[in-house]
């Protein structure tokens, strides 16, 4: 193995890490914030960090305007929709049920890409995306297997699926980007500043009426959480899901999503005090079961 190949793989591990502990991370903060107030807040910073980036690189703004158009797009469904969707899906359920459903996102894009872009998957992948599929139905049904919260529980665990299949489209329109010579960095930071200017007229009245005690009077752990989805889970992350991706195939660098369990489930059950049921291990072992069957026959299938 190269050494530019093991450098983009241990950046990936970073980002498994990053990614993999935000559902926890988001859970806890959210008892400090709303969902509205707590993406403004994490849109801002981002912003901030954005107009830095783009004050020392350049704005790349594309030329064509149908380009700047699906750039645009992407960066509104990537930030306020995307990440609104998780963040108010994650408020009504578990944080383990958010990782494990987040973590089937690669699936869903294959699917995706069969229906936008043409893309071809053999009938072991098929089969394969199917039974991961049936594990993530059980896991947002899962609220009502256990009944415990049920409702609440499964809008959470529909609204966080919404939000992978809308992730789904935004890696469709990050490819279609690419291909018109799209530069990724300016992608992803400019979907924050969206990000922030449209949430903001929703949430700057509830400021202004509290006199920012909204924000000043909340306990200063809250707010770490929100810097590290601003600044680790967000810039951080994304520089290095794009410096690896340079190097090793879309496809692998997609696969980090099935690690984040790994290193979210831990953090949801020590630190958060929160239970694994009978559902979600079945769930968890079917989506595992499926993922593993379908990216078995891509590996041969690309050999």
């Amino acid at each position: 193995m190269s050494p530019a190949r093991k450098r983009a793989y241990i950046e990936l591990l970073i980002v498994a890490v990053i990614w993999g502990s935000a559902s926890p991370i988001i859970k806890y903060t959210l008892g400090g914030f709303s969902p509205a107030i707590f993406l403004v807040y994490r849109f801002f910073i981002s912003a901030i960090v954005a107009f830095v980036i783009f004050a020392f690189t350049g704005i790349k703004f594309p030329k064509k305007p149908k380009v700047l158009a699906v750039t645009l797009l992407n960066g509104f469904l990537l930030s306020t929709v995307a990440l609104g969707l998780l963040f108010l899906g994650t408020d009504k359920t578990t944080s383990i049920d958010s990782n494990l459903i987040s973590a089937i996102s690669p699936i869903v894009i294959a699917v995706a890409g069969v229906f936008f872009l043409k893309e071809h998957i053999t009938k072991r992948e098929s089969i394969g995306i199917l039974i991961a599929l049936t594990g993530t139905l059980i896991t947002i049904v899962e609220p009502i297997l256990k009944f415990n919260n049920g409702f609440g529980g499964l809008e959470g665990n529909l609204l966080v699926l919404a939000s992978v299949i809308v992730g789904a489209i935004t890696a469709i329109l990050a490819k279609i980007l690419l291909r018109n010579n799209v530069d990724a960095i300016f992608a992803t930071n400019i979907s924050f500043i969206i990000g922030f200017v449209t949430m903001l007229p929703f949430t700057l009245p509830q400021i202004l009426n509290s006199r920012f005690q909204i924000l000043t009077s909340v306990p200063f752990s809250y707010h770490l959480g929100v810097f590290y989805m601003a600044l680790l889970s967000g810039t951080l992350a994304y520089f290095l899901w794009h410096k690896a991706e340079k190097t090793i195939e879309v496809g692998e660098v997609n696969l980090i999503a099935y690690l984040y369990p790994l290193f979210g489930a831990p953090l949801s059950v020590f630190w958060l005090g929160e239970k694994i049921g009978t559902p979600f291990v079945i769930g968890g072992i079917l989506i595992a079961a499926g993922v593993t069957l379908a990216q078995i026959k891509k590996k041969r299938y690309n050999s």
